[in-house]
């Protein structure tokens, strides 16, 4: 399906029916996904300064607990759908009603869903291999769970349903007990004395387990894990469990429902834009200071999606937003960000295409082989490597603006 695109990329946003600032931060935060990481370790590798290092480092996931720039990523990707979400339910339950909305956005998760699956590999292994939840799986059941909430419920509703997600999920991860066994190949090695145990060996250690604990929040030895370990088919990321699993599903809808009250801030027309701006700044700052206060109990683990991770994530969200907000739609200072507009355009279309085509890959026929290596020996290590992340990006832009030039944009 196709949606009209804003005429001009510098027209004001209330002209396009658009913020423009939301498209240009979701476009951020693809150029990320699709391959900005990879341009700032060959950077690192060159430049090799403790500064260059920083920001390399800046762009791995944490081990577990903590938090890094690359950490954001996907939840600001859940926080934006949450903030779109008011803007074209709130349309269409004005339209056609609470049910007829409802009806869409489980159609629309539904959709999304079933892509995830084809971007996981679909089909192509046999059902033991078959990963069943992922990223878009993720962002399907969050958009999912947020959107029917949205629908159905006022906005202090919303708000206590955000904070029973929240509470609901730390008290399930502290006070229900688990075996006392950890899901983790170095420590089931040493466990059971094996270098590599087999899933049967290792299904038969975690059944023979009879000893409870209760407030673990160590890798694989979480409440979150071990569901995923006893009820998850299929494939699972982690080998015993998937960073995407059932459990941690919750407060991934509360990061969408961050996303939500950002939007409802956002639509309001009593307030003026400065005073959005103030509130979407004043929230952020609450949201992190209340998220690192808690991980001192709860810890900051995006692998488990800890309701202190929601927080954190929601408070750098709500930040960027306002950031985004302050300079594309307050000020209007639009021409640096067209190329992210093109991107948030069409995130969706743009993240399979980077499955399928695989742009970086792509690159290699370009500047691989001998013009990799020359650049190597020339300028030094990493460098080739630069220039294939250079010309991957650039072909992912070039994708990006071939869509948005002919008005193409391919909604779920």
């Amino acid at each position: 399906m196709t949606a009209p695109a804003p005429s001009a990329p510098a027209a004001p946003a209330a002209n396009s029916g658009r913020l423009m600032s939301l498209d240009a931060l979701r476009g951020f935060d693809m150029f990320w996904i699709l391959g900005a990481d990879a341009l700032v370790h060959a950077l690192s590798e060159v430049n090799g300064s403790a500064v260059a290092r920083f920001f390399a480092g800046q762009l791995d996931h944490k081990a577990w607990a903590g938090f890094a720039f690359y950490d954001l990523i996907f939840p600001l990707f859940i926080f934006i759908s949450g903030v779109s979400l008011v803007y074209s339910l709130s349309k269409q339950i004005e339209r056609d009603g609470r049910a007829t909305a409802a009806r869409h956005v489980v159609t629309r998760g539904v959709i999304l869903f079933l892509i995830g699956i084809f971007y996981s590999g679909g089909f192509t292994n046999p059902w033991p291999d078959l990963r069943l939840l992922g990223v878009l799986q993720r962002i399907a059941l969050a958009y999912t769970g947020a959107g029917l909430l949205f629908c159905f419920l006022k906005p202090r509703a919303l708000a206590g349903a955000g904070a029973a997600l929240l509470v609901g999920y730390w008290a399930l991860l502290t006070f229900v007990p688990i075996r006392d066994i950890q899901l983790e190949k170095k420590a089931l090695a040493a466990r059971l004395g094996v270098a590599s145990p087999s899933s049967t060996q290792v299904q038969a250690a975690f059944a023979a387990t009879t000893t409870r604990v209760t407030g673990k929040y160590e890798p694989g030895y979480n409440l979150t894990n071990h569901l995923d370990f006893q009820y998850l088919p299929g494939r699972k990321y982690d080998t015993y469990w998937d960073p995407e699993g059932y459990l941690s599903t919750l407060p991934a809808i509360a990061t969408c429902l961050s996303g939500v009250f950002a939007g409802l801030l956002l639509r309001r027309s009593d307030l003026e834009a400065r005073h959005k701006l103030r509130q979407l700044l004043i929230a952020g700052a609450v949201a992190l200071a209340l998220g690192w206060l808690w991980h001192l109990q709860f810890p900051v683990v995006k692998k488990i999606w800890t309701s202190s991770f929601v927080l954190v994530a929601g408070g750098y969200s709500l930040l960027l937003l306002g950031a985004f907000y302050y300079i594309v739609d307050i000020r209007q200072w639009r021409r640096w960000c067209v190329p992210f507009v093109w991107i948030g355009m069409n995130p969706i279309t743009l993240y399979i295409a980077s499955n399928v085509i695989r742009f970086r890959v792509l690159a290699q026929r370009f500047v691989g082989g001998d013009i990799k290596a020359w650049l190597d020996s020339t300028i030094g290590a990493g460098a080739g490597q630069g220039m294939l992340a250079i010309v991957g990006l650039g072909l992912m832009f070039v994708l990006a603006h071939f869509l948005y030039r002919r008005q193409i944009f391919l909604r779920v």
